[in-house]
């Protein structure tokens, strides 16, 4: 299966830090933040990447990564989003890439303890429609939230002022090929972007979104200085460094 990952974005909820760099490019423990969702899509059995960078440091990533031989991988695509559109619209951009197949996506600034195997090979057999992961967390508010039904997700809703759960969806997802045609008819919402939330909404109204609850611990870490640093140290643990 092929997998993209996406980061691009000014990251400016990180400056000073990301004024000379992209935020994906900065330290998470001992690596740059990029090689994490690499080695997460990799230990996972994706071995076709496409890097979706972004701004004006984009020639880092190849310089930092080059053809993706230090994590085994025969090539690593990349492309370039301008401006700042959206987590959808960043994705438009792996559609000839994705050439009709079924793919992961995963967001550059997402650190995860375990792995995701499970719910690849999940997707790998679901006929068609798409697969996200969620994961309980103590500030829902801050997050798009899953409302369940039984076993079903029924509707997400970006970061509500009553959240039906405490589910939020982390930023791993699983599409077939007709996501395109979703992102085709999205308008943009009040922020001027093209939304991640209305295109997994349109997959719940065909019934056609599943989930998985994600094992361990999940860390967005470029929403903020201090969650850079709090993956930082979940990273320095789980390598087994005592602080």
């Amino acid at each position: 299966m092929k997998g993209v990952i996406l980061a691009g974005g000014l990251g400016t909820r990180l400056a000073p830090l990301t004024k000379i760099t992209n935020k994906h490019l900065l330290p998470i423990y001992n690596k740059p933040m990029i090689f994490y969702p690499i080695q997460t899509l990799v230990e996972a059995g994706v071995r076709d990447l496409l890097i979706v960078t972004g701004g004006n440091n984009a020639g880092d990533f190849l310089r930092l990564l080059g053809n993706g031989k230090a994590f085994g991988l025969p090539h690593i695509n990349y492309t370039h989003q301008e401006g700042e559109g959206g987590i959808a619209d960043a994705l438009r951009l792996a559609k000839h890439f994705a050439g009709g197949e079924k793919f992961v996506v995963m967001l550059g600034d997402n650190v995860i303890e375990k792995d995701i195997r499970r719910g690849v090979t999940a997707f790998g057999k679901q006929k068609r429609g798409a697969r996200v992961y969620l994961k309980k967390v103590a500030n829902p508010c801050a997050y798009g939230v899953a409302e369940l039904r039984g076993d079903r997700i029924v509707r997400i809703v970006e970061k509500p002022v009553h959240p039906k759960s405490k589910y939020a969806v982390v930023g791993i997802y699983m599409y077939d090929a007709s996501v395109f045609d979703i992102i085709k008819s999205l308008k943009p919402s009040r922020r001027g972007e093209l939304e991640i939330t209305d295109v997994n909404n349109a997959y719940i109204k065909r019934s056609e979104l599943a989930y998985d609850i994600l094992d361990g611990w999940w860390a967005d870490a470029g929403a903020s200085a201090e969650k850079l640093l709090e993956t930082s140290l979940l990273v320095a643990r789980r390598e087994g460094i005592r602080l």
